[in-house]
């Protein structure tokens, strides 16, 4: 029940957003409805599935290369880590009284790693890497944490089908703690 109240004040105010747009741009004149191709440009989400994944291909040759230029001088050579969070290794730690939290080791998913590398990295120039690179980065943390070889070309497919090993480590919905009476 709680939850339904809580869909339906969110709903509410969506539509009051979209009604008082139109309103600030007549009564003040500022602003503007965004563009389709505005819109298209900040839609770039990428479900766990690998839903919105987009076209192209990396390849781990190429993303050892790119991420040697891009990405080395915050996680390490290796992706051992440094200025920048460590991206492998720590399989196995979850449970132990020091985690450690990798791509290896914590995310539940593949296509998210493309999507955070294409919405946040590198830190200095977010959305700077085409998607191939973005492919090729993903594949080369893939590969250095040992889920796909070394020769390995990565896709919209072949990415959303890499099993990560937490995949099933995080509580799913509904979750347990929490009751909607």
């Amino acid at each position: 029940m709680a939850r339904l109240k809580l869909k339906a004040a969110f709903l509410v105010s969506a539509i009051a957003m979209l009604a008082t747009a139109g309103q600030a741009e007549d009564r003040f004149g500022i602003g503007r409805e965004a563009t389709p191709a505005e819109i298209a440009g900040w839609n770039i989400d990428i479900g766990r599935d690998g839903s919105n994944l987009p076209p192209g291909n990396g390849s781990v040759e190429r993303g050892r290369t790119v991420f040697s230029e891009q990405c080395a001088a915050c996680h390490g050579d290796s992706g051992q880590g440094g200025v920048g969070d460590r991206l492998v290794g720590g399989q196995g730690t979850l449970a132990s009284p020091k985690p450690i939290r990798t791509v290896g080791s914590y995310w539940p998913y593949a296509p998210t790693l493309f999507d955070y590398i294409r919405r946040a990295m590198p830190q200095n120039a977010p959305q700077s890497l085409s998607n191939q690179d973005v492919y090729a980065v993903s594949a080369y943390i893939l590969s250095l944490n040992g889920f796909v070889p070394a020769n390995a070309v990565l896709d919209a497919k072949s990415l959303a089908a890499i099993k990560m090993p937490n995949r099933d480590g995080f509580v799913s919905d509904p979750r347990p703690d929490v009751h909607n009476h």
